[in-house]
């Protein structure tokens, strides 16, 4: 696959914006930064350029030769999209939580259209559905389904657990339908890894940045800030392992590799389906608070919605409204084709 191409001005702002969508769904429980990358036609530049972190980069950048290196990772577009996720991550994401606190049903409702969307799309131009590839879609789905189903286990603070974590938890960017946050609930470290240790990493760069260093002598910020070290080492490993397996897949068994990530996002969508009740974990009864005071989410309860309910109607509403935007982004994309 050719890497290096040359981007307008309107490409790389394009392509930042959809940094920023990948990097607010990595962060949402349920939804793939992945599919966003997929449905938006940049997953396999993706996966490729990620892929190209190996031995060679690596002999390029230790000798010293900073522009063969950047050239060869295709540094210009990691740049823009990962820069539009970090973007996201600290101020985007905010306002996602926002809108999710106090508009949540109709929050998921537009995610679950989104994800309708994307499977139509995906499978529109998909035309390979020979019995090997129905079965791999057979499989995705099932596999799909079983992860939504896991239960979730406690909090675990050891470092090998929390690197394990960043491979895991990076997932939701390589493989479409698979959600990050979603497993690190799974695993009972999303309240750990992406709402404390990012609180404490936030307060860190502010008393960094006013040149206030005593946070080297608060015990508690140094336990976070290596927690948050394990995680990121955990994620960066994570990414380019997983792209070259996923490079190797795809050049290999591209229809079945397809295949599989449709059926794999339809069964994701249990995990935003969007009638559903918090569950917090409990310890006889009484909540279990994190750091911030906050309940821990422990899981959802799924439940089938009230038609005589005018809210439901509104919660439709939002459905098909993420699946018109994907409806328009698909014709937005014919429309950059034939230009």
């Amino acid at each position: 696959m050719e890497l290096q191409k040359t981007r307008t001005l309107s490409d790389k702002v394009l392509l930042f914006v959809k940094g920023l969508a990948m990097g607010g769904a990595n962060k949402v429980p349920g939804v793939s930064g992945g599919i966003v990358a997929f449905v938006t036609g940049f997953y396999e530049e993706l996966i490729f350029s990620f892929k190209r972190i190996n031995l060679k980069a690596l002999k390029l950048l230790f000798s010293g030769r900073f522009r063969s290196f950047y050239q060869y990772i295709n540094g210009k577009f990691l740049l823009l999209v990962f820069g539009g996720s970090l973007f996201s991550y600290f101020s985007v994401s905010f306002l996602l939580d926002y809108f999710i606190t106090r508009y949540e049903l109709y929050v998921w409702s537009l995610f679950f259209g989104l994800i309708i969307g994307s499977i139509y799309y995906i499978a529109k131009n998909f035309k390979d559905f020979t019995p090997k590839c129905v079965f791999s879609i057979a499989i995705g789905l099932i596999i799909g389904i079983g992860i939504s189903l896991l239960p979730p286990a406690k909090e675990n603070s050891n470092l090998w657990f929390v690197f394990l974590c960043g491979i895991a938890g990076v997932s939701g960017m390589t493989l479409p339908g698979l959600s990050g946050s979603f497993i690190l609930i799974l695993l009972g470290n999303y309240v750990l890894l992406l709402v404390d240790s990012v609180n404490m990493l936030s307060q860190t760069i502010i008393d960094i940045v006013s040149g206030n260093f005593d946070f080297l002598h608060d015990q508690l910020r140094m336990k976070y800030l290596k927690i948050i070290g394990a995680f990121t080492a955990g994620s960066t490993f994570g990414l380019i392992v997983t792209s070259h397996i996923l490079g190797y897949l795809l050049n290999r068994w591209h229809n079945v590799v397809t295949a599989v990530v449709i059926g794999f996002i339809a069964g994701s969508l249990g995990n935003v389906w969007p009638w559903k009740e918090k569950i917090y974990a409990t310890d006889n009864n009484i909540s279990i608070l994190d750091s911030q005071g906050n309940k821990i989410l422990k899981n959802y309860e799924r439940y089938l919605p009230n038609f005589s309910d005018s809210e439901t109607w509104f919660a439709i509403g939002f459905v098909i409204l993420g699946i018109l935007i994907l409806v328009s982004i698909e014709k937005y994309g014919k429309k950059e084709q034939k230009v």
